[in-house]
């Protein structure tokens, strides 16, 4: 896959910004990155655009930067030569996909219709950005449209929002969420950077969804592990499974029935996508242990991290 492209699935989040003021470009840069998404689509709304994904390629070279909004070629060719790294446009403009692809340069086009849906596939592309999303269905839309195409991911943008993201952010099907809330032009203008950062943290922690899925307890043989399980039960009330290698106690308490991973044991964090998981958890310099995961590369279902905490080996969970 290419690369651009990947990164915009691994980090999931697309602030879509709207520049009043190219001076304003580099801090609300680092306002989004300090709270944890390097990416920006800078929109051909204003003037300033061209001039701001300059300053933020300048600036801040790691940043991922495109040009949103982008309704001819003209529009293209300079942001690309401001420094944009992607192109988004609101619908499918044939002639704009066509330059595109022969510059080499990734386009994320918009789509409502089957139609559409069907020209795209044409030119190979198989990450379109489902706009208006709100007026076309929101995550039903989406749903529906990828009933038959199931070779397609969408980038829904419009209407999303922090209040209704947690909707999107566990669907297979959606490749990335798009939206001005997470970088407001009010915001910008009125130099609230903080606030830009710390929705952005938010927005992150929705997006990944962490929660605790269960504590794995090791013990040394079978009847020591269904014994640990059945107090856990008869205390608390908790229903018990047993099974080949653990036995259960509700859904928050596995008994091994040998030493497994962990000194102690290990825990279970339930994510929305493993994948991007990782990808933030790398950034924070942790380590994943690859050889331990289960499923496929593309979609791995559980994955160790390297390092024990506080004695527990700690494992991704798919939801």
């Amino acid at each position: 896959m290419n690369n651009v492209l990947k990164k915009i699935g691994d980090i999931g989040l697309v602030p879509v910004v709207v520049m009043d003021n190219a001076d304003f470009a580099v801090p609300a840069a680092k306002a989004l990155m300090d709270g944890g998404i390097k990416i920006m689509e800078i929109t051909m709304r204003t003037e300033q655009g061209i001039t701001a994904i300059k300053k933020v390629k300048e600036a801040y070279p790691d940043m991922l930067v495109g040009a949103g909004t982008v309704l001819s070629i003209e529009k293209a060719e300079k942001s690309v030569a401001a420094g944009a790294e992607f192109i988004v446009s609101p619908g499918l403009n044939i002639e704009l996909v066509e330059w595109c692809q022969k510059k080499e340069v990734v386009i994320t086009p918009g789509v409502i219709t089957p139609t559409e849906v069907q020209q795209a596939l044409k030119f190979g592309l198989t990450i379109l950005k489902y706009f208006p999303a709100n007026i076309f269905g929101g995550i039903k839309g989406c749903e529906a449209l990828y009933g038959p195409y199931r070779m397609v991911k969408f980038i829904p943008t419009g209407g999303v929002n922090k209040e209704n993201l947690a909707d999107f952010a566990n669907k297979s099907y959606i490749y990335a969420v798009g939206g001005g809330w997470l970088c407001k032009p009010e915001d910008i203008n009125e130099k609230k950077f903080d606030k830009i950062t710390q929705i952005a943290k938010e927005s992150v922690d929705i997006l990944l969804g962490f929660e605790l899925a269960h504590i794995g307890i090791n013990t040394k043989s079978e009847k020591e592990s269904l014994a640990a399980a059945k107090v856990f039960s008869d205390a608390f009330g908790f229903s018990l499974k047993e099974g080949n290698s653990s036995n259960f106690s509700g859904e928050g308490i596995e008994v091994n029935k040998s030493k497994w991973y962990g000194t102690m044991g290990h825990i279970a964090i339930r994510t929305n996508s493993i994948c991007r998981a990782v990808y933030y958890i790398e950034k924070k310099g942790y380590k994943i242990d690859w050889s331990t995961r289960k499923g496929t590369e593309q979609k791995p279902v559980a994955v160790y991290l390297k390092n024990e905490i506080g004695g527990f080996a700690v494992h991704l969970l798919q939801k």
